[in-house]
């Protein structure tokens, strides 16, 4: 901003520059930072940060940040973690083969049940599962295609 339009040009003759005679224009007047939100500011912390002060629920001594961690992925995109060569090498495999999808190796947890899978037999390896329709799915295609003739890794 060029000088002549700054407020202090305007003020020049004003004796206080707009700070007042009584009070005027010392340090920090009201404290510095959020002091005095419980005393002279409690007005603003009451009417603009309601629920500032105090507590609310129980500590925790020994929380564990990552125990709850645990990535998921749905059953729809399960055959996303294998390339399209794997998924075209066991579809019309006779000798009964599965491939294996390791979950934990992509990164991912809990395998949700959302979608559907194709009539392909796989193996699926996760620490969890969630839909116990999902875990009978994968049995049941394992159970029928791939274990009866128990050549199931590759």
């Amino acid at each position: 901003m060029s000088t002549n339009k700054k407020k202090t040009r305007k003020l020049r003759g004003h004796v206080s520059h707009g700070h007042g005679r009584v009070g005027k224009h010392r340090k920090h007047p009201g404290g510095r930072g959020n002091a005095g939100g419980m005393h002279h500011h409690r007005i603003n912390f009451d009417k603009y940060h309601p629920g500032y002060f105090g507590k609310v629920g129980m500590r925790n001594y020994h929380i564990k940040k990552n125990a709850k961690w645990c990535p998921i992925i749905n059953l729809d995109r399960l055959w996303t973690l294998v390339s399209d060569q794997t998924r075209e090498k066991y579809k019309d495999n006779k000798e009964g083969k599965a491939p294996i999808i390791d979950c934990v190796k992509a990164g991912y947890y809990k395998v949700l049940g959302k979608g559907r899978i194709p009539k392909q037999p796989v193996i699926v390896k996760a620490k969890f599962t969630l839909n116990l329709e999902f875990t009978d799915y994968i049995i049941y295609y394992l159970r029928h295609e791939a274990i009866k003739q128990s050549k199931l890794c590759t």
